[in-house]
């Protein structure tokens, strides 16, 4: 250890070093002096002090040689140095001492750092304190123990945030801010510009990812999520993915400058920077950083304009190397003066960006001293403090608080350290074209952020967002698209009304009245419940309350299923009385009023009322909000919209539905069964087959495409709305028109055509025919097999019949024969008389029920009276003569009233109020006698 001096003489100079040293000094000297003359003894330029001053020795630690790369940066302070101390020493600051500031080279080396510490501490003066530190390594071995010694550091260059740890570094302080220290500030840049979520990309570097956890507190409890936090070693590409992928659109980077031309060739590949974006990272790095790692970035195929393109509207954060105030310092000058002043001093030595923190550093040794000397003269122990060695607590901890108490504004801003780290100015920077420009800078003091106006230049119209902003917008029904389907419904409704007001005036016409009228009311009710349901679909979120909307998908529901079972029930309910009575195999009396027909109509509905009971009772249909991916907004806003979609939704859908869907398909089977089974019915008044049909192949065909379509365009309310109102729509209007419009123009055409039986001339005729030859039928099935394969078992139980109905007569006519009174056959010569008063094209369809009878006409003609027989005909034998033409003429006379009363009741030809007995030829063949067995009542027709 040396030992100290005595006060007021100058010290002797240093003690020979041993040989190795000086053997070590002697290699290094041609590296040091034209660097740093002034190793050893006093700094460069600066004017010898007076040999009575004694000095106060500075150990300064930097690196100063070209070999290693940091050694710029001590070359470049130099100049900064000798103009603090050339100032110190003008002002007399620490009279009558000076300050003797001795530099050894680290070479950013441990070892050699270390040698060069303890050779200082060996053969050096006693040393107050420790000026310097760069290289991290270096200057964190050397702080660690600096307690024992009880030196003070004060570093212009370690920005490391391991320093920053108070408990393993007590002696150690820094004039230029840590890396830490940037995080204020980048918290208060995220607040001005409400910046709520950020994501971090840091490179596996111990000081970045420092900085980065620092972040972490700082932002913690801000009210600012880190959404993501993502780390890389040599490629950071999967990175960026990744933060693109968790919508990250504010990135705070840690990371090289060479890793920085990297990072920004992925962002351009993933399209993560222009006006959606905004990335901050380290403003340290060198000037025009980008050209130098270019060739770096070409070699992963980034084009110089990709990664400027990239790279464009970055900001950088980093210290403020000087003061932009132009406020005197504590030297008398401004930020500016002693810029210039150094500029001038350097002559040719580069610049160092940390020169101002190293001229403040000297000032800042010079304070303590100052004040440290004042707390020795206020002392009692009288003490100076050149006496201090390196086991001298008392002044070491006497120099630490001195240091504690800095205060003072230096050419880079306030000078003020708290637990050791200075509190300095932050600026803020924006590549912009090229090149880098001044924005901001943050007041860590005052705790203050200044942006400079109009410079920072944003891509967009505003600053980016800090995530995409999801406008979720609920997908609505078009006014005007509901204002036009509802338009048509109106029109149907009052179409529908047109046809009840139709049906109710004309209920007592005879073709409205056997078309059962209380069925047709009954079809154009369900059909206005359909018309009615298209209002309810159509209202959506943006006109109803959710509540509501809720309270509308379980009535919309009900009076759709309703409607649809009205319409349809009531139509295959009357088709079903039709095909009752011309089925009827044993032609009884069948009696079918319009009371059962809607107690079958009141039982399709009772069926539906058990299945949307059941359904609202254990599963009841619920609003549900299907959420869609993202779109782009169509106004271009840096936004993006969430469309929502309103679902009147339950547990278990599909079953319900299916439920529905099964019940409804038997409905419609049912109607395709009764429509086909009735084809043959020619009464146009009670033969809707042909309508229904075409309607239940319309409605299946329009049902199945609409529920398609209807399915696949769940994400487009107003395709799904419109292509539902239009399948209700067209099936409602079909419908109602295939029942209606019929009848209307049969009524004003020709009312009393639609009543008859259209096939009766025809039918006659085939039996006329049939009297002549035996092979008619078969020439008629030939003819039309398709038509009468239906009709073959009908016949066929009819000639049966007819066949025991003749065997019936033959035993009559027997038995008039044998009476006395009994007349002779029909002559001959009456034949043809007979057939015409018995053919078809005699028989009339006036509808006044003419009251001439087939007696009247045998009144008119007596000789046609059977007591005017051949005597022939009398001694044949009746058996042997069945087939003789007098007996078929005399059967034919007998069995075609019967058979006409018997059969045409239930084809409409006959009134059911027709009971008096039909002999006359002339009469109509409404009302030939039929026996009460064989008659059929229709009622309610």
């Amino acid at each position: 250890m040396a030992s100290p001096r005595s006060s007021g003489q100058p010290g002797p100079p240093p003690p020979p070093p041993r040989p190795p040293a000086r053997l070590l000094l002697l290699l290094l000297l041609p590296l040091l002096l034209p660097l740093a003359p002034g190793a050893w003894g006093w700094a460069r330029g600066a004017p010898r002090p007076p040999p009575s001053s004694p000095p106060l020795s500075i150990m300064g630690l930097m690196p100063l040689t070209k070999e290693v790369a940091k050694g710029s940066i001590g070359r470049g302070v130099l100049p900064a140095v000798e103009l603090a101390i050339e100032q110190i020493r003008n002002e007399s600051l620490l009279r009558p001492y000076f300050l003797d500031l001795r530099l050894y080279d680290t070479e950013c080396d441990n070892a050699k750092g270390l040698k060069a510490f303890y050779d200082a501490i060996k053969y050096g003066p006693n040393h107050l304190m420790v000026f310097g530190g760069v290289c991290p390594s270096v200057t964190s071995i050397i702080a660690e123990s600096l307690q024992g010694w009880n030196l003070v550091q004060l570093s212009f260059a370690a920005t490391t945030p391991v320093l920053a740890d108070k408990k393993k570094y007590p002696y150690f302080f820094r004039t230029v801010p840590s890396d830490n220290a940037v995080n204020p500030a980048i918290l208060k840049l995220l607040k001005h510009y409400q910046w709520k979520r950020v994501g971090t990309l840091t490179q596996d570097v111990q000081r970045f990812s420092e900085v980065r956890n620092d972040l972490t507190g700082v932002l913690y409890g801000e009210d600012i999520e880190i959404s993501d936090t993502e780390s890389f070693s040599n490629d950071p590409c999967t990175s960026v993915k990744k933060l693109k992928g968790n919508d990250v659109r504010i990135i705070l980077g840690q990371f090289d400058q060479n890793m920085a031309a990297k990072v920004f060739c992925c962002a351009y590949d993933e399209n993560m920077y222009g006006s959606k974006y905004q990335w901050i990272i380290p403003g340290w790095y060198e000037p025009s950083w980008w050209e130098q790692v270019h060739t770096e970035a070409n070699s992963s195929r980034c084009l110089r304009k990709n990664l400027l393109a990239a790279m464009e509207g970055y900001i950088g954060v980093d210290f403020e190397p000087l003061s932009s105030k132009q406020i005197k310092t504590i030297s008398g000058k401004t930020p500016q003066q002693y810029e210039r002043e150094y500029n001038n001093k350097r002559s040719g030595v580069g610049p160092s960006k940390f020169h101002g923190y190293a001229y403040d550093g000297i000032w800042v040794i010079a304070k303590t001293l100052q004040r440290a000397m004042e707390t020795l003269h206020a002392s009692s122990r009288h003490q100076r403090i050149q006496d201090f060695n390196y086991t001298d607590h008392t002044l070491g901890r006497i120099i630490l608080n001195a240091m504690n108490e800095t205060n003072f504004f230096g050419v880079t801003g306030q000078v003020v350290f708290r637990n050791g780290e200075r509190m300095g100015t932050i600026k803020f920077t924006q590549f912009q074209d090229r090149r880098e420009v001044k924005v901001g800078e943050y007041n860590a003091v005052a705790d203050t952020l200044e942006m400079i106006n109009d410079t920072i230049r944003f891509q967009g119209s505003e600053p980016p967002k800090d995530k995409t902003i999801i406008l979720e917008q609920l997908r609505k029904i078009s006014l005007p698209l509901y204002s036009i389907l509802s338009a048509l419904t109106i029109l149907g409704m009052i179409m529908a009304s047109a046809f009840l007001f139709f049906n109710i005036k004309n209920r007592n016409q005879k073709l409205i009245k056997m078309s059962s009228p209380y069925m047709n009311n009954l079809i154009i009710l369900g059909g206005m419940l359909s018309y009615a349901s298209i209002f309810l679909f159509g209202l959506d979120g943006s006109f109803v309350s959710e509540k509501t909307f809720e309270t509308l998908c379980t009535v919309r529901t009900w009076i759709l299923t309703v409607g649809y079972t009205t319409a349809f029930g009531a139509m295959f309910a009357k088709t079903w009385r039709v095909h009752a009575i011309f089925k009827n195999v044993k032609m009884k009396k069948k009696i079918i009023k319009d009371q059962k027909l809607l107690v079958i109509v009141g039982g399709m509905l009772l069926i539906d009322l058990c299945i949307l009971i059941c359904w609202q009772a254990v599963d009841p249909l619920r609003r549900t909000v299907e959420r869609y991916s993202m779109e782009p907004d169509p106004a271009g806003r840096d936004i993006s919209i969430r469309p929502l979609l309103e679902h009147c939704e339950n547990s278990h859908m599909t079953i319900w539905l299916g439920i529905v869907y099964a019940y409804k398909g038997l409905l419609m089977l049912f109607g395709c069964f009764l429509a086909w089974e009735t084809r043959n019915v020619s009464i146009p008044a009670l033969n809707d087959s042909k309508y229904i049909g075409m309607s239940v192949y319309n409605v299946g065909i329009m049902c199945i495409i609409g529920a398609a379509v209807s399915f696949l365009t769940r994400d487009q309310p107003n395709v799904q709305f419109c292509i539902v109102a239009l399948v209700i729509i067209f099936c409602s209007t079909i419908t109602l028109c295939l029942v209606f419009v019929p009848k209307l123009i049969t009524l004003r055409t020709n009312p009393d055509a639609a009543t008859q039986n259209r096939r009766f001339q025809f039918t006659q005729n085939q039996k006329k025919e049939d009297s002549k030859t035996s092979t008619s039928v078969t020439s008629v099935n030939q003819a039309s097999t398709s038509r009468l394969e239906g009709l073959q078992s009908e016949n066929h139980r009819l000639r049966m019949k007819i066949t025991e109905l003749d065997k019936d007569l033959e035993e009559v006519t027997m038995q008039l024969q044998d009476t006395p009174e009994k007349t002779t056959y029909i002559k001959q010569n009456h034949y043809q008389e007979l057939n015409d008063i018995l053919s078809l094209g005699n028989f009339t369809e006036s509808t006044d029920g003419g009251k001439a009878i087939l007696k009247n006409h045998l009144d008119q003609n007596p000789q046609l009276q059977w007591n005017t027989t051949e005597p022939s005909r009398t001694c044949k034998d009746p058996i042997e003569d069945i087939n003789s033409p007098e007996h078929i003429q005399r059967r034919l006379s007998l069995q075609l009233p019967i058979l006409h009363h018997a059969y045409l009741p239930s084809i409409g030809g006959v009134d059911a109020s027709c009971v008096s007995p039909c002999v006359s030829p002339t009469a109509s063949p409404r009302h030939r006698h039929v026996p009460p067995s064989f008659r059929v009542m229709v009622s309610g027709l």
